[in-house]
């Protein structure tokens, strides 16, 4: 067992050693479909902390839903406060061509904010078609999107 700052873990064929120790995490979180989300941050912030991240160095935040979520992410990154950002949210299908518009405009601002301003952003918007697949993937997805986080932000720290 490693201790708390530091966790190994395999992503396809290649092991990241995860140190969280002193990493300033940023965390926006959409209200809508608000128990899932809630879900999706507890195990993101339960994940965090198994890493070593402080809760001091995290500042979580919430928007009214998934369009709202790279607005505050363009804030948080012009800080340059943050060693990494995590995007939280859950758009499920409905009857109509809502989903598609707000699962790609969402996904895509999310990606635009991460590469103009050079902050990695781990994204954990789930978009699925049924509620059931949400709830099936929000502890897994929280818990990606915390690990996501510090290896970027570990990776980054190296790259510079």
């Amino acid at each position: 067992m490693q201790d708390a700052d530091t966790q190994t873990t395999i992503f396809g064929n290649t092991v990241a050693e995860l140190v969280g120790e002193n990493l300033r995490i940023g965390i926006v979180q959409a209200r809508f479909n608000a128990a899932l989300t809630d879900r999706l941050a507890q195990a993101c912030l339960a994940e965090l902390e198994l890493l070593g991240v402080s809760a001091k160095y995290i500042e979580h935040v919430s928007v009214p839903g998934a369009l709202e979520i790279p607005v505050a992410l363009q804030a948080m990154a012009r800080r340059k406060d943050f060693d990494a950002l995590i995007a939280l949210g859950c758009i499920i299908r409905g009857e109509t061509y809502h989903f598609e518009l707000v699962s790609n405009e969402s996904g895509a601002g999310v990606t635009r904010i991460s590469l103009d301003h050079e902050t990695p952003i781990a994204n954990a918007i789930l978009t699925v078609e049924t509620e059931a697949q949400a709830w099936a993937r929000a502890d897994d997805k929280g818990r990606d999107a915390a690990r996501v986080a510090v290896e970027m932000a570990n990776l980054m720290e190296e790259l510079s």
